[in-house]
């Protein structure tokens, strides 16, 4: 079943239309349920009114850190696995840098793609803050102890971590691919349990920018949830352009063979 003007079907137009609906839904599916889960999480924190998941702010509490960890790894996994044929899902405008400075995405669909993560992550945290009683309690803020430099390089190196399990598992095409998600969100996972106390554990400027949008509030740090995460991705992106250039399948062959091919090869 095909809409009508199928002339327009076959062009680019038409696919650059797709992606950008493609992420602009996963995106929003993404983090609604990240948010809402992180609204549950912290609706017995000390310091609700904050509206910030950081945990040095909220009380620190190991069960908070590991649900917020648990739902935003999940819902990336899961979605990332919906929308991967329609868009990417890439879903995080630091993964989509990335993804352009390797040559993977156009320029023009790196824009489209910025523009439908951004939206997905205003109208997601706008869906949150009409649809539950609570109030939106998912800002990302540094802790006091945690200075700019330091914010900085933590978001840097939490996201160069995902972007790169983002090259290997998925960019990089092999018998695994298919389970990539399952990686991507356990990536995510263990950068959540490392840096929600200290930074909230964006790693994506659009998860922090939406909830910005909707409260109104602009930390005078945010501008770190921008910086940090291109960071990372630039860092991600040199180490991976360095192993492809020194041939980094030849270091350890045969890691997709099975069994047969194995003997074969011996």
């Amino acid at each position: 079943m095909r809409i009508p003007w199928t002339m327009w079907m076959n062009s680019n137009a038409k696919n650059h239309f797709v992606a950008f609906i493609g992420e602009f839904v996963g995106t929003t599916m993404f983090l609604f349920f990240a948010f809402a889960g992180t609204q549950v999480a912290n609706i017995g924190s000390s310091s609700n009114a904050s509206n910030t998941t950081t945990g040095a702010d909220t009380g620190f509490s190991p069960a908070v850190l590991q649900y917020i960890a648990l739902v935003f790894a999940f819902s990336l996994m899961v979605n990332v696995w919906i929308f991967f044929r329609i868009s990417g899902g890439l879903f995080n405008p630091a993964v989509t840098f990335a993804m352009m400075l390797t040559k993977t995405l156009t320029p023009i669909r790196f824009f489209l793609l910025l523009i439908a993560q951004l939206t997905g992550g205003i109208f997601s945290s706008f869906l949150v803050s009409v649809m539950f009683p609570t109030p939106l309690n998912v800002r990302t803020t540094l802790s006091a102890n945690t200075s700019l430099a330091r914010g900085v390089f933590i978001e840097a190196v939490l996201t160069a971590e995902l972007v790169f399990t983002i090259f290997m598992l998925a960019k990089e095409k092999h018998k695994a691919t298919f389970i990539a998600p399952v990686g991507i969100g356990l990536a995510l996972f263990i950068a959540e349990l490392v840096g929600v106390y200290y930074t909230g554990g964006s790693l994506n400027p659009a998860r922090s920018f939406g909830p910005c949008v909707v409260t109104g509030i602009f930390d005078a740090e945010h501008w770190i949830y921008w910086v940090g995460p291109a960071l990372g991705a630039i860092m991600a992106v040199c180490f991976y352009q360095f192993i492809k250039m020194l041939e980094y399948e030849v270091a350890n062959p045969g890691q997709d063979d099975d069994d047969k091919e194995a003997r074969q090869k011996a």
